[in-house]
């Protein structure tokens, strides 16, 4: 009878792994606690809690197949590290949180190349890619796609309610069922489920022996899934809403209709899986689509142990790993630029034709929105014709504290968008927005505004802070919002040319209190 060789690692290598885990833990502190945070307050990311314990299981589950596995340790493990580790310092110094939580998987990954090497590593891979899902999206990224989805679920629950013969009416994320307004805000656009639901397709396809290709289909399928599902379940809120009354809406039966909902996604998942595992050469019945691979059992009597290699390249990775704490260390006793300016209250209030008085928020709203300092005024000029002006200062935006694009704030505060272009005054790029709630229209101009440029892309902006950040040590900027009433006796180009002259006016005057 053949004896099975059972592989074990010495005392050394298991001390250097200590070593270079409890070093990871340092240097990637800040991104795991902003990981934490955002699980925390963001409902479509608490599922990140679960996703390490899940990875934890399925390695575990291979632990026959990696005891009977002969490493061989890889310097291409340290070669990730290292490439991860410049990423890392990079998001350390641009505060953008994603490229550390991202270096930080691909710190574990280099980590059990290192030590296992090629094929070793493939029964843990899988499991380690997991935890992409439980990094969640940067904020901007996620305003806009929370948007998009808003409007997408809108239209599709809209055309349900029409099947169901029931009158309705569109405008931008609301529907006007006559007596009802609905009105599809961030927690009703799909988010919600849609990362939970792309994790769980991800674990059903790793549980899934199939071919690839099916794998690839089901994880890819939970998209189109989540967001059909979204939609008609708010095409059913509107049902119900247009049977019994708005209650139907609101609280906790909200929260339960949303619950069904994502079970119900569940549901599809299993019967696609059902569906797939039915078709193609490599057909089964559905309860033996379901398995994780395990290596033959163990025989202790027929055994033989071994020590594995010393993993040189771990030894390495752990001496990268020293030289990023020592390199966050340094970058967190640097001071930030914080250039001088003048503060918002004593911004003038005359403004060529324009005189302004100066309003103030709530505090819970300015808390929320972490901002440095502000200024919300209301001109007029000798025609009483109204320009709300709104700019938010940050003096740092490193901590993911950044300004909030009134394409997010604008729905929440009840407005629908109707219309969004991009254009320019002069020489100042802006992005144009039209809203409207009831019978009440608005034309709302705003930009960025960051060291000595102003952009009406998000992205681009971003792009600068990121390369301001590295280069200048400089992060501040701000966000600058003109909004004028669109009167019922006039028309949206008398509006238009009235936030022109109010911009031409305004944008001279902003570099004392916005720096360049």
């Amino acid at each position: 009878m053949n004896k099975q060789i059972l592989w074990r690692m010495n005392w050394q290598s298991w001390l250097w792994l200590a070593i270079a885990l409890a070093l990871m833990a340092v240097a990637f502190w800040g991104g795991i606690e902003e990981l934490i945070n955002r699980w925390d307050k963001q409902e479509e990311y608490s599922h990140g809690y679960m996703l390490p314990f899940i990875t934890l299981y399925f390695i575990w589950q291979k632990k026959n197949i990696i005891i009977q596995s002969e490493f061989s340790p890889s310097w291409w493990g340290l070669a990730l590290i290292v490439v991860a580790l410049v990423v890392f310092v990079i998001g350390e110094v641009s505060a953008l949180f994603i490229l550390t939580q991202y270096a930080l998987i691909t710190v574990i990954l280099g980590l059990a190349l290192a030590i296992m090497g090629w094929p070793a590593i493939k029964p843990v891979l899988i499991p380690i890619l997991l935890l992409v899902f439980a990094i969640p999206l940067p904020y901007f990224l996620e305003a806009n796609l929370s948007a998009n989805l808003q409007l997408l679920s809108s239209k599709l629950g809209v055309a349900f309610i029409r099947w169901c013969q029931i009158p309705v009416y569109l405008e931008g994320n609301v529907i006007d069922l006559g007596v009802y307004k609905l009105q599809v805000v961030e927690a009703c656009s799909g988010l919600r489920y849609l990362f939970p639901l792309l994790s769980l397709g991800f674990i059903c396809a790793y549980l899934f022996d199939v071919a690839f290709w099916k794998r690839v289909v089901l994880v890819l399928s939970t998209i189109p899934i989540t967001i059909l599902m979204n939609s008609f379940r708010i095409g059913m809120i509107g049902v119900l809403v247009d049977n019994w009354g708005i209650a139907m809406a609101e609280g906790f039966l909200h929260d339960f209709e949303g619950w069904i909902v994502f079970m119900a996604c569940f549901g599809v998942l299993f019967i696609e899986m059902a569906i797939l595992g039915k078709i193609g050469a490599d057909k089964k019945p559905f309860f033996e689509i379901f398995g994780l691979s395990q290596a033959s059992a163990i025989d202790l009597t027929i055994s033989t142990v071994k020590t594995r290699p010393f993993a040189y390249p771990l030894v390495a990775s752990a001496i990268a790993l020293a030289t990023s704490v020592a390199i966050v260390s340094s970058i967190d006793k640097r001071t930030e630029i914080i250039p001088s300016r003048a503060l918002f209250p004593e911004f003038p209030t005359q403004l060529g034709s324009w005189h302004g008085e100066q309003d103030a928020m709530e505090e819970t709203v300015t808390k929320y929105l972490g901002l440095t300092d502000y200024i919300l005024a209301n001109y007029k000029d000798d025609k009483s014709q109204t320009v709300n002006f709104y700019a938010a200062y940050y003096e740092s935006q490193r901590k993911g504290v950044s300004p909030h694009s009134p394409r997010v704030c604008i729905p929440g505060g009840g407005w629908q968008i109707s219309e969004i272009t991009r254009t320019q005054v002069g020489d100042l790029p802006i992005n144009r927005i039209v809203i409207k709630k009831e019978d009440n229209t608005q034309l709302v101009y705003y930009w960025f505004q960051q060291r000595g440029r102003q952009f009406a892309n998000e992205y681009l902006m971003k792009w600068y802070l990121f390369k301001d950040a590295l280069l200048l040590n400089r992060t501040d900027g701000a966000l600058v919002r003109i909004t004028t009433a669109v009167s019922p006796n006039e028309n949206i180009a008398d509006a238009d040319n009235r936030l022109k002259g109010f911009a031409k006016q305004l944008d001279p005057v902003l570099p004392k209190f916005i720096p360049n």
